[in-house]
């Protein structure tokens, strides 16, 4: 593994130099928890200084050299301290051999860990800070006991103290990805920063453990963490040292917690004692939340509740599980999710008697979509007598658990044990689920079809029915799937979940056919109504978000995927590892990067998604088609290939639905490739079934790419009857482009641009944009120079995108914004720059600008860092 990378922290690095070039007229204390970071922030600003303007000394303080006189300084100071020498004398001699050494230039001390400083260092640094003028730079353990004279830096206003805060989410996951080499899935990354908190050292440990045990693993390009926790001996001393010695009674405290957090305050000191709780809350090995007018206690820090867990002998553990359940029984367990918890700790402990206890716990948990918890309550349910009903919980869950071979035996073997229309209707729809997407079996409409009318029960007939649906329309029999819907939606009195199911069929329909604002409206009403149909099959959410998804993504409605992959059901899914409902939402990323022309960012998510879906039988051939297509666009034949055929491979009839979105990336992969013929054939062939499915949303852009293609008076006409039926902005923005491109129209394709721009849609403004250009010059139109401005601005919101679609040649850098660019690269601040290259500062301006756009900079403070970041050749 390579050297950790130094990411983020990118406002308090540039307070640190600015207060070490003396620009704040102070110093800079950062102060933290250990691990924080604060040492490596340190290191980096200190590394960046001018060391022949400043005389500049760093060292480090420890507990060693606590109690020697300038101990902590010795490091920067002469060997031949003199002996015997007076506490004054130490102080006047290390003065002057510090003035010698800087030899008029000014001082910078920096210092780390100067909590540890001995007395006679920390005056020192003080008197230097006073009377010398010396900029103090240093770090401080939060919670420490500091040096009087340490602590006067701040108090007497010599330095600025600030609290170095944990690494952000986002800043975890650059940092990892730098480490491990490669992007890391969202679960994995989540999951590594609630366990360190953000504390780099703590995440460190942990990355360290992970690739020791062989639980983080390279697929698809995205690492993925299996979330085994291995406790190394390192990662143990840390943890160790932060918890401390404890005694029987604080332990007790430490475990019951751990085991059952979040408990609550009341319950927790009935069970251990008040004495202990307050000692452990004292110590921060807990923390007290409010929750309502509830006051639950939790553990300080997540790994604590890792370690006490592991370390916990199996005798105590089974026993302090038992004891959380009978405390919370004690007081009637009145909390929705007391249910759950206590039949997980019945279950662990061994004393679980009650199957209904346990199937409840079961659908509650697959209701939040924790798919492994579910599935070992319902098999402990099914295995203590909940029969039927535990055999189709348990199925279900093996199906979206992608198990389905392991279902369908458990489902089975209860055949024999249905006595009710219901109960056949719930078996069927389960068991067909299972058949048909689980297993690939086409046959499974028609033995649906059969055995529909033999239910007399009509809920019991419309749920069959609503399963059949969602098959055909999965199949391709859309007018049937779309007959089937309807007529359980037309009749009264149908179950909630039934109603959903058909709805989403419809939803979906409505998406492919364009009529993306009812599929959106459509889908939010069953979704409001999800409370009533969650509990009892908690799955249809995967309809919901198919249909939505296929509306946001086919509408370009970017803002309403932001919204969707923000909402409940992605973190849950994530979390629960309920891999259909994770891998598809980061599918839909994928595809919505795509759109904006992220194409980094884009195949990262394609690739976590085809990691994610890798054992499905469901959307494991769309995933991959998104890699193909991604890698078409980057320009990767070799992976363009690969993935289409990982595709072509994972693709079952059973999702004849997708098609659209596998041709057209089949298209793209020819293209890339340098088959422009083959691709092109590809999509026209793609266009006369999609007309015959009238699948209108899905034509638009298959449409729409002859046009980037340079085809447009193949997609004119057509592109000009869906604008005035396809729903939203899109439709018309699209035929806009066409019918410029055909004309060769360069302001019709600039104002294409710019709609496309609004929408943030930049891949297809920037191909927009970079169509226009040559007919404006061409024209010597005035409007050359806006088009060449706003595509710099779009290519500097894209990133490795290597289409043909963008091989009009972007306007290349003048000799003037290369000599910008060489003194830039020199460290010439902006505005010398301006200074020496022009006499007008109208014409700088404008110049200069143009380079911002380009490189996607805010203004002449941050240009020099991003030339000196251009490759070579620009």
């Amino acid at each position: 593994m390579p050297p950790w990378s130094f990411v983020g922290r990118g406002e308090e690095l540039a307070r640190l130099t600015e207060a070490a070039a003396g620009a704040t007229g102070r110093g800079l204390i950062l102060g933290g928890a250990a691990g924080i970071g604060k040492s490596r922030l340190l290191r980096e600003g200190v590394a960046a200084l001018d060391t022949e303007r400043l005389a500049v000394w760093s060292a480090t303080a420890n507990a060693a050299t606590a109690g020697l006189p300038l101990g902590g300084l010795s490091q920067v100071l002469p060997a031949d301290q003199p002996v015997p020498a007076s506490t004054s004398g130490l102080l006047r001699w290390a003065v002057d051999a510090l003035r010698q050494q800087a030899a008029g230039r000014p001082m910078v001390l920096a210092i780390d860990d100067a909590h540890l400083l001995d007395p006679l260092s920390a005056t020192l640094v003080y008197y230097l800070a006073r009377n010398e003028h010396a900029t103090v730079l240093a770090t401080v353990r939060t919670g420490e006991p500091v040096p009087d004279p340490v602590r006067a830096l701040w108090t007497d206003d010599l330095v600025e103290r600030i609290e170095l805060g944990p690494l952000p989410q986002s800043e975890v996951a650059d940092l990892l990805g730098q480490v491990l080499g490669g992007p890391v899935d969202s679960a994995s990354v989540d999951r590594l920063w609630q366990l360190s908190q953000g504390n780099a050292l703590l995440l460190r440990e942990l990355v360290l453990a992970a690739r020791a045990s062989g639980d983080i693993s390279l697929s698809y390009g995205v690492w993925r963490w299996t979330g085994r926790f291995e406790l190394m001996p390192t990662l143990a001393e840390v943890i160790d040292a932060r918890i401390g010695q404890l005694t029987n009674e604080v332990r007790a405290v430490l475990e019951l917690v751990a085991f059952g957090e979040p408990i609550g305050l009341p319950l927790l000191v009935r069970a251990t004692g008040a004495a202990a709780v307050e000692t452990a809350e004292e110590r921060q090995l807990i923390r007290v939340v409010r929750d309502d007018r509830r006051a639950n206690v939790c553990l300080a820090h997540p790994l604590y509740g890792e370690v006490v867990r592991q370390r916990c002998p199996v005798t105590r553990f089974r026993r302090l599980l038992a004891e959380l359940a009978d405390l919370v029984e004690s007081v009637g367990a009145r909390r929705r999710e007391d249910l759950l918890r206590v039949a997980v700790w019945r279950l662990d402990s061994d004393t679980a008697r009650d199957p209904q206890q346990l199937l409840a716990a079961s659908r509650q948990a697959f209701a939040g979509f924790d798919i492994p918890l579910a599935a070992r309550l319902a098999r402990a349910a099914l295995g203590a007598g909940a029969g039927l009903e535990a055999a189709e919980v348990l199925g279900t869950l093996l199906m979206f658990a992608d198990r389905p071979d392991e279902a369908l035996p458990i489902l089975d073997s209860v055949a024999d044990r249905i006595t009710d229309d219901r109960q056949r209707s719930r078996w069927l729809g389960i068991r067909a689920i299972v058949t048909y997407w689980g297993l690939s079996d086409e046959s499974t409409p028609q033995l649906l079809a059969k055995d529909a009318p033999l239910l007399t029960d009509p809920d019991a007939r419309a749920w069959v029915r609503a399963v059949e649906s969602m098959m055909r329309l999965h199949h391709g029999e859309d007018g049937t799937a779309l007959e089937l819907a309807r007529g359980v939606l037309d009749a009264p009195g149908d179950a909630p979940e039934t109603r959903a199911l058909a709805a989403s069929t419809v939803a979906h329909l409505q998406a492919v056919r364009g009529a993306f604002v009812q599929t959106m409206r459509s889908m939010a009403a069953v979704e409001a109504d999800a409370p009533r149909w969650r509990a009892e099959a908690p799955y249809i959410q995967l309809a919901v978000e198919l249909a939505r998804g296929t509306a946001m993504i086919l509408a370009g409605d970017l803002g309403a995927v932001q919204t969707m992959v923000a909402a409940d059901f992605a973190g849950l899914a994530d979390t629960g590892e309920f891999h259909l409902g994770s891998g598809y939402i980061t599918l839909v990323r994928a595809q919505a990067a795509r759109l904006r022309g992220r194409i980094h960012e884009a195949a990262r998510h394609a690739g976590q998604a085809a990691a994610t879906l890798a054992n499905s039988r469901i959307y494991a051939g769309l995933a991959n088609a998104e890699r193909a297509y991604v890698a078409a666009l980057s320009g990767d034949q070799v992976l363009a290939a690969e993935a289409m055929a990982e595709c072509d491979a994972a693709h079952r009839p059973t999702m004849n639905i997708m098609y659209p979105w596998l041709e057209q990336a089949r298209a793209w992969v020819a293209i890339c490739a340098g088959d422009p013929r083959t691709g092109l054939e590809i999509l026209h062939e793609l266009l006369g079934r999609l007309r015959t499915d009238r699948f209108a949303g899905h034509e638009l852009h298959a449409l729409h790419d002859l046009v980037r293609l340079g085809r447009a008076t193949d997609a004119v006409e057509r592109l000009a009857q869906l604008a005035t039926t396809v729903e939203g902005p899109l439709a018309p923005v699209m035929a806009w482009h066409a019918r410029a491109a055909a004309a060769s129209d360069g302001g019709g394709l600039l104002g294409a641009a710019e709609a496309f721009s609004d929408l943030g849609l930049s891949l297809y403004a920037a191909e927009a944009a970079a169509a226009a250009i040559p007919l404006l010059r061409a024209a010597r139109s005035p409007q050359t120079t806006a088009a060449s401005e706003l595509l710099t601005l779009l290519l500097s919101r894209c990133n490795g995108v290597k289409s043909p679609t963008l091989m009009v040649a972007q306007p290349a850098l003048t000799i003037r914004e290369r000599q910008i660019a060489k003194l830039a690269a020199a460290g010439v601040p902006s505005k010398e720059i301006a200074d020496q290259l022009y006499l007008s500062a109208r014409t700088v301006d404008n110049h200069l600008l143009r380079v911002y756009a380009k490189l996607g900079v805010a203004g002449r403070a941050e240009l020099p860092g991003a030339l000196r970041a251009l490759p070579a050749d620009e």
